[in-house]
């Protein structure tokens, strides 16, 4: 892989509670620099695609908990799409799937990807599901016709494992995300399977694998 196609796999990252608008604009900085993609917070959606409009850019629904509404979920994400962003990533909600309304969490789901015509990563929140309930949720992302499903928020107690993301890899294309900071890391996500990794340690990430390869 050259570093052009390492960085494109790349979402640069920033969506922590404290975010500013000059936060996301140094993570846009840095994916204009390093040929990265990015992620932000909804509310930073039309000033980011206005700031930096060629940065393939992506935001979240539902965050940090997947428990809103679904009505909610799919005005934010029609919301989200009309002010500029590219690829969603939508939290499942991990009550529901516990409480064994699979119905419940596919349709959930499912209305949010009708919604819109881009690209929705649902995040299952591997630290809190195991075996099959992790099955479970992979499966509702693929019944809901999501296009990746993703590890986690990086809010919940853990992030993205290799055993997780090789579990998932069955099911649909992964984005591992929480708790990547090093280009080690990333890489043992990619050998597992994943397809792209998300990380706010993303531009050193890719300047590591940059300076490994002079």
């Amino acid at each position: 892989m050259d570093a052009e196609a390492f960085a494109d796999r790349i979402e640069h990252t920033v969506l922590g509670p404290e975010t500013t608008f000059a936060d996301v604009k140094g993570v846009l900085d840095a994916s204009l620099e390093l040929g990265m993609r990015a992620c932000v917070p909804p509310c930073y959606v039309a000033e980011a695609h206005g700031y930096a409009p060629s940065v393939p850019l992506a935001t979240v629904v539902g965050f940090p908990h997947g428990q809103h509404a679904t009505p909610t979920k799919r005005e934010e994400a029609v919301l989200a799409w009309d002010e500029g962003a590219d690829e969603l990533d939508v939290v499942i909600n991990v009550g529901r799937l516990r409480a064994g309304q699979q119905e419940l969490v596919v349709d959930d789901l499912a209305e949010v990807v009708a919604a819109v015509p881009v690209p929705v990563k649902v995040i299952v929140e591997t630290p809190l599901l195991a075996g099959e309930e992790l099955d479970a949720a992979c499966q509702a992302a693929v019944e809901a016709d999501a296009a990746f499903v993703k590890t986690a928020t990086g809010f919940s107690d853990g992030g993205a494992t290799v055993g997780d993301v090789e579990r998932m890899a069955e099911y649909l294309p992964v984005k591992a995300s929480g708790g990547i900071g090093s280009l080690d890391e990333a890489e043992a996500m990619f050998e597992a399977g994943a397809e792209r990794i998300g990380a706010s340690s993303g531009a050193a990430i890719v300047r590591e694998f940059s300076e490994r390869r002079r």
